[in-house]
């Protein structure tokens, strides 16, 4: 975000050097903590991490007491724990109550069962709309006697701007499903509301492969050139600034590969029109982008869940797309913009008034290797938060460790089980290839409640996924009057190999 200055974040990252420490020290010399910081070193001391970067902060939750901090004031890449700022954000500006809504509306005259002039598809945001509900609105059209449009279908996404992607994002992220383009009109393929997305999948038949797109389109151009063989090693991928899927490799079973569409707004108009035929309504002329205009009337309109609810799939599952489209919304509502510029301003506003003092966020979700965030700031933002009416709503939509429900466990949902953090960790997981990030809430063998941040970057041997794990086991075992002799510096049980990448991003396969 072009806003936050180089000398700005110097100038904050020296007011909290002083809070830094490398190897840390306790910060009080009560047994329990002296212990605590003892074992955290030891876990740090691993030599995966011998040339790479780490930070920690631990705080109590009730008053703020700092328990432990190594590093606390550098600059971190923390990967999807920006979502942390960008989902407290947008409860906070849109509220829990906040709903996208997707209209059709008629922009000329109707007699009797004919539009005489375009028919308008217009959103503003929506990542849950599917197939069903494209269907639904164009029988919400038909029911009002309309049957043919004698104008054009105008796909109107003006809500948000017209950049698709982050600018800082991998190009060659494009054809995955976690980093699909941004439109203000989209459409999901399954209620995981990978907004920007469609599911192509290919299993044997016969000599031949046959493959199928979720939801059904011709938007997608499909070039098959796969073949059944013994096993399946196949890639679906979708080519560069095209619609078109390639198919190479062999395929012995079923199997799913989500992609991205090239330009999302005209996928949804595809989907619309297709679902207008099916109930009877004809379109003459062509698709086309544009805005409504002003006289437009409206015909049909789809309301989303609330963002109490879309909260869930959002944190659980790390959806970086839900991220974007937030923060965009966010922009709109506030400034009557939809940009990142926009909406990252609405953000960044939010946490300094919470008390973070360095942050440098470049998008929503965490794709960009130029977010920069402390462990103290995130820290802070968590303990600030609680005291928010619609803390309770936000922390349930966090991740819990060791639970094997996909939207309760959600991207912890391997880790640390037959723990004491199991069950008992609330907090948001982050990948990207290099960086690992995992920063939520505990409570202690006292019953304490504490806030921690761990992230750990720039490393080049396997994932060191388990050390946040240990460190977060660690902490529900911490007592503040007796040392934790017994204490394992483990993670627990994982039927996870820390890939990385977010444990959601690696469908289909389970994690």
């Amino acid at each position: 975000m072009r806003r936050t200055s180089a000398s700005l974040i110097a100038g904050a990252l020296v007011a909290t050097l002083a809070w830094s420490s490398s190897p840390a020290t306790a910060v009080d010399p009560s047994p329990g903590i002296t212990d605590l910081t003892t074992d955290i070193n030891q876990i740090l001391a691993d030599n995966r991490l011998t040339i790479a970067r780490s930070a920690v902060t631990v705080r109590s939750a009730v008053n703020g007491e700092e328990l432990y901090a190594h590093d606390q004031g550098k600059l971190m890449t923390p990967a999807s724990n920006t979502k942390l700022f960008t989902s407290a954000a947008a409860v906070e500006t849109l509220g829990l109550d906040y709903r996208f809504e997707t209209s059709a509306l008629r922009a000329g005259r109707q007699v009797g069962s004919s539009i005489i002039g375009d028919l308008v598809l217009r959103g503003t945001g929506d990542p849950t709309m599917l197939g069903e509900d494209y269907s639904s609105l164009a029988a919400a059209v038909a029911a009002k006697g309309v049957k043919l449009v004698t104008g054009r279908l105008i796909a109107d996404d003006t809500w948000f701007d017209a950049v698709r992607l982050g600018n800082d994002w991998a190009w060659d992220d494009e054809p995955y499903y976690y980093a699909a383009q941004i439109s203000a009109l989209t459409a999901s393929p399954d209620r995981d509301y990978d907004a920007g997305t469609a599911i192509v999948s290919v299993a044997p038949s016969g000599d031949s492969v046959k493959v199928s797109v979720t939801p059904p389109n011709d938007y997608l151009k499909i070039d098959n050139r796969a073949v059944v063989g013994a096993t399946t090693d196949v890639v679906i991928e979708r080519q560069h600034s095209t619609n078109t899927i390639l198919i190479t490799g062999t395929v012995a079973e079923e199997t799913s590969e989500w992609v991205t569409v090239e330009n999302p707004t005209l996928y949804a108009a595809a989907l619309f029109r297709d679902a207008l035929a099916k109930h009877g309504v004809r379109v003459l002329g062509r698709t086309t982008a544009g805005a409504a205009p002003a006289s437009a009337v409206s015909l049909a309109t789809h309301q989303s869940m609330p963002l109490s609810e879309l909260l869930i799939p959002f944190m659980k599952l790390s959806n970086n797309m839900h991220a974007e489209i937030l923060t965009k919304a966010m922009g709109r509502k506030a400034s009557g913009q939809g940009t990142w510029a926009a909406g990252l301003k609405v953000a960044t506003d939010f946490a300094k008034a919470n008390g973070v003092q360095v942050l440098n966020l470049r998008d929503g979700s965490g794709l960009s290797r130029r977010d920069g965030i402390t462990t103290s700031s995130i820290a802070q933002l968590l303990y600030s938060v609680r005291s928010k009416p619609w803390y309770p709503v936000w922390y349930a939509s966090l991740p819990i460790a060791g639970d094997p429900d996909r939207l309760v466990g959600g991207t912890l949902r391997s880790r640390m089980r037959g723990t004491a953090a199991a069950g008992n960790v609330h907090a948001k997981t982050g990948s990207l290839t290099g960086v690992t990030s995992l920063s939520g809430y505990v409570t202690s063998a006292d019953g304490e409640p504490l806030v921690f941040s761990i992230m750990l970057n720039q490393y080049l041997s396997s994932s060191p996924k388990d050390i946040e794990d240990k460190i977060a086991v660690r902490l529900a075992t911490f007592s503040r009057n007796a040392p934790n002799v017994s204490a394992q510096l483990r993670g627990g049980e994982s039927t996870q190999e820390f890939p990385d990448l977010e444990c959601s991003w690696l469908k289909p396969l389970p994690c």
